[in-house]
């Protein structure tokens, strides 16, 4: 079985929230929570979603010129909801703790790509395949020492096959559950903008998210107490001037007491 090795990268582009509401127009930041910084040097998560297509849909006309159009709306539309993750990982010089940062100018990485291997539903079956067959389809996270991407997209055609959607996210700002609440925002959203008499798509409470972090309740100081293990181990506690937001590629584990 050929593994899809060849993955064109059709375009690159860079998706922002939608400019709807003025919310997106205004600099904040977030801080980190003990939850958060428990993952700070965590390698990124990715994940894939399969989305089977008929003949009709699966061309590659098809998918430029009306898929990949709907999901980057959709998609700008469901980031204005979600605004920190368009952000970045930011580490202020006057901050005990990294950030997440987010200003008017920032955007999310969005690829579009194709594969012409004939394996799409192999890829998604039960069957046991190596995993570095899906590496191609997911995309890579940006990080360095001043700041680190949270979340980066793929979109991969199978002609004749379907689609796949590559999300990469940053542990430290995104969990699981916050993760599929957002695949299910921007799915919601994705649907209502099919429908001509929604002018102003909206999340339902269930998916509405909340950013107060005054309800995380931290007297122990657990969120300094994860974050210094991890500059120890990464030799920047001696030396906060070499504090870096990079991600460990390869992470022996961290015993805690």
């Amino acid at each position: 079985m050929a593994a899809p090795e060849i993955v064109r990268i059709l375009e690159t582009i860079r998706v922002a929230p939608s400019t709807e509401s003025p919310e997106s127009s205004h600099d904040f930041s977030l801080p980190l929570t003990f939850f958060d910084t428990y993952w700070f040097k965590f390698p990124p998560v990715e994940t894939l979603y399969f989305y089977q297509l008929d003949d009709s849909t699966s061309t590659l006309c098809y998918f430029t010129s009306t898929i990949i159009p709907k999901l980057k709306q959709s998609l700008s539309l469901t980031l204005l909801h979600y605004l920190p993750l368009s952000g970045n990982l930011r580490w202020p010089s006057g901050s005990s703790k990294p950030v997440i940062s987010y200003a008017p100018n920032d955007a999310v990485s969005f690829t579009t790509a194709l594969s012409e291997v004939d394996n799409f539903h192999i890829l998604w079956g039960k069957d046991i395949h190596k995993a570095n067959e899906l590496h191609p389809l997911v995309p890579q996270l940006i990080s360095s020492d001043e700041k680190a991407e949270i979340i980066s997209l793929q979109i991969t055609l199978f002609p004749r096959q379907g689609f796949t959607i590559g999300i990469t996210t940053n542990h430290a700002v995104i969990d699981g559950r916050s993760a599929v609440m957002f695949m299910r925002s921007w799915a919601h959203l994705c649907r209502q903008i099919d429908d001509d008499d929604v002018k102003n798509p909206t999340l339902p409470p269930e998916l509405t998210p909340s950013f107060d972090r005054s309800c995380v309740e931290d007297q122990a100081r657990l969120d300094m107490l994860f974050l210094n293990h991890w500059l120890a181990f990464n030799g920047e506690y001696q030396d906060p001037t070499k504090r870096s937001l990079r991600i460990f590629k390869e992470m022996e584990p961290v015993m805690y007491q």
